[in-house]
C-alpha cells in the first residue's frame, strides 16, 4: 500500500454541507470558512513513542488520546473545534494498527464535529502532531495572563490518574485490577473539557490545561498574570481516584501524584469569589466536576497548605522534556 492509498482508505472522509471545512484533503491546502466575527484558536502537539506513550498502547487509543491533548488545548482556551490536521511517521504500513488508530481517532473527532483537513504521513519513527483548529468570539477567550489576586482556582474532574498508572507500568506500585483499569483508561484515553471551557467564558479570568502538572502548569498562569497562589495540596490529593483514605497509600505519596503527575488534561482556571454560583452552574451544564484548591495572591509566590493549614514545602517539578 502506497502513501496515498493509506490516505485515502484510512483517513479521506467527506464533508457535510454546512460545515466549516470548505474544502479538506485532496489538495495542496485546506479551505476553512470561519463564522462572521469568529476568532481562529491553532494550537499543535506531538506525540513520540517512547516519550509519550509505550508500544502495547492499542492504536484506538493512542488514536483518541492523540486528537484529545490538543482539543484540550482548545478547552483551555474557551474555543468549539472546527478542524485539525495530521502528521504521521509510521515505521511500516500495517492495516490493522492503521484501522485502531483511525477509529480512535474518528470516534472523538466526531463527538466534537471535528474534521480532519489534511495533513502529510512518512516512513520513519512511529511520531503523531496534529494541528487543531478552533473558533472563540473576540474578546471571550480564556487566558493565562487574567487571574487576579483574590481569584479563587478551581481544578476540574481528577488529577493523578494517569501518572499512578504511569507508575503502576513501571512496577513501582501494586495496583488491584479495578485501580489499574481505571487509572490506565485516564491515562490512555484523556477527556478533554470542551464544553466546560466553553461554559467558562465571561465567567473564568484565566484558564490552562493540565498536561506536564497541576503546579506547574498553574505556575504558567501565576507567571503570565504576575501574582501568587495558595494551595490546598491535600484538596488537590483529594480529587484522585486512589485517594489514600482506604487504599495505603500515603500522604506524600498522592501529594506527588496530584502535583505535578501530568498527563492529567483537566483544566486548572481562575475566577473571583462572586462568581462561585455561575462557575457552579457552567460545571453543571458540562456534567464536570470543579472544586475550589486554593486563591490568587497579589504576591509572586506559591504556598502550599496541608489540610490543618500547615506549610507544605513546595519540592514539587512538573514534567519538562529536556529535563526528565
Amino acid at each position: 500500500m502506497g502513501e496515498f492509498d493509506l490516505i485515502a482508505q484510512y483517513f479521506q472522509r467527506d464533508y457535510a454541507p454546512g460545515d466549516n471545512v470548505v474544502k479538506g484533503i485532496g489538495d495542496d491546502c485546506a479551505l476553512l470558512a470561519p463564522r462572521a466575527g469568529m476568532q481562529l484558536a491553532i494550537s499543535s502537539d506531538m506525540l513520540v513513542e517512547g516519550r509519550h506513550f509505550v508500544s502495547t498502547v492499542s492504536p484506538d487509543a493512542l488514536g483518541h488520546k492523540a486528537l484529545a491533548v490538543n482539543l484540550s488545548d482548545l478547552a483551555a482556551c474557551g474555543a468549539k473545534p472546527v478542524a485539525f490536521t495530521l502528521a504521521l511517521a509510521l515505521p511500516r504500513v500495517d492495516t490493522t494498527w492503521l484501522h485502531g488508530f483511525s477509529k480512535g481517532l474518528f470516534a472523538l473527532a466526531d463527538q466534537h464535529g471535528c474534521a480532519l483537513v489534511g495533513g502529510d504521513t512518512t516512513q520513519g519513527p512511529l511520531n503523531i502532531c496534529i494541528t487543531v483548529i478552533g473558533e472563540v468570539p473576540p474578546g471571550q477567550a480564556l487566558l493565562r495572563s487574567g487571574a487576579q489576586p483574590g481569584d479563587d482556582i478551581y481544578v476540574s474532574g481528577s488529577v493523578g490518574d494517569a501518572r499512578l498508572a504511569l507508575e503502576a507500568f513501571r512496577g513501582t506500585v501494586q495496583l488491584d485490577a479495578a485501580m489499574f483499569a481505571s487509572a490506565r483508561a485516564r491515562m490512555e484515553r484523556p477527556t478533554p473539557r470542551v464544553a466546560l471551557g466553553q461554559a467558562l467564558r465571561g465567567i473564568a479570568t484565566s484558564a490552562i490545561d493540565v498536561s506536564d502538572g497541576l503546579l506547574g502548569d498553574l505556575g504558567h498562569i501565576l507567571k503570565a498574570s504576575r501574582c501568587g497562589a495558595e494551595v490546598a495540596i491535600d484538596n488537590v490529593a483529594a480529587l484522585a481516584i486512589f485517594h489514600w483514605a482506604g487504599h495505603g497509600f500515603s500522604s506524600d505519596f498522592c501529594r506527588e501524584m496530584t502535583a505535578n503527575g501530568g498527563d492529567d488534561y483537566e483544566l486548572v482556571f481562575t475566577a473571583p469569589p462572586s462568581a462561585r454560583e455561575a462557575v457552579a452552574q457552567a460545571a453543571g451544564r458540562a456534567v464536570t466536576p470543579a472544586k475550589r484548591i486554593g486563591r490568587i495572591t497579589a504576591d509572586t509566590q506559591l504556598v502550599l497548605r496541608d489540610a490543618q493549614g500547615a506549610l507544605v514545602p513546595n519540592t514539587f517539578a512538573s514534567f519538562d522534556h529536556f529535563k526528565s
